[in-house]
């Protein structure tokens, strides 16, 4: 027996909302985790520069104060300290960089956020009344299609008429 478009409106908005709980959760983990490599990529570049300014600036003084000041035979281990934890740094900062840029995140999210927004509307005409579900599956094929990267989660079974 042929579903009616009751039937068939249901299963569309337990789809729809299936789908946005599950662009829900990609944006919650995402969001923090990009921010961590931000933030970590820009503290690590300023602590190279921290690391490097005071020989720049200082020289040879700088360098003999601070062996002097740990009481370290000579000004070597003052440079090659500095060196070191710039490089690490540098490092650092240049792989969060890569991996924040290499999975084109920013892009993502807002791919995202814009599909959520798409759905929220398709929802709110699909549960009123103001579109015919073919148009409403064409339209959530569309939407959807722009954010292959997040998996879809089983949508929700459509509710079930109740039986007197």
């Amino acid at each position: 027996m042929p579903e009616t478009d009751d039937e068939l409106r249901d299963q569309l908005l337990a789809r729809i909302k299936s789908r946005r709980a599950s662009i829900h959760a990609y944006v919650r983990t995402t969001t923090p985790r990009t921010a961590r490599l931000a933030k970590t990529s820009l503290i690590s570049s300023a602590a190279v520069s921290v690391l490097t300014a005071g020989p720049a600036m200082g020289g040879d003084a700088f360098t003999t104060g601070v062996a002097g000041l740990l009481h370290l035979p000579t000004d070597t281990i003052v440079w090659r300290v500095l060196c070191l934890g710039a490089v690490i740094l540098s490092i650092v900062a240049a792989v969060c960089t890569y991996v924040s840029k290499a999975n084109d995140v920013g892009t993502r999210l807002l791919r995202a956020e814009t599909c959520h927004a798409e759905l929220e509307a398709l929802e709110a005409l699909v549960q009123f009344g103001e579109l015919r579900v073919a148009e409403a599956v064409k339209l959530y094929q569309q939407y959807v299609s722009g954010i292959p990267f997040i998996q879809e989660d089983e949508p929700a079974p459509a509710p079930q008429p109740a039986h007197a």
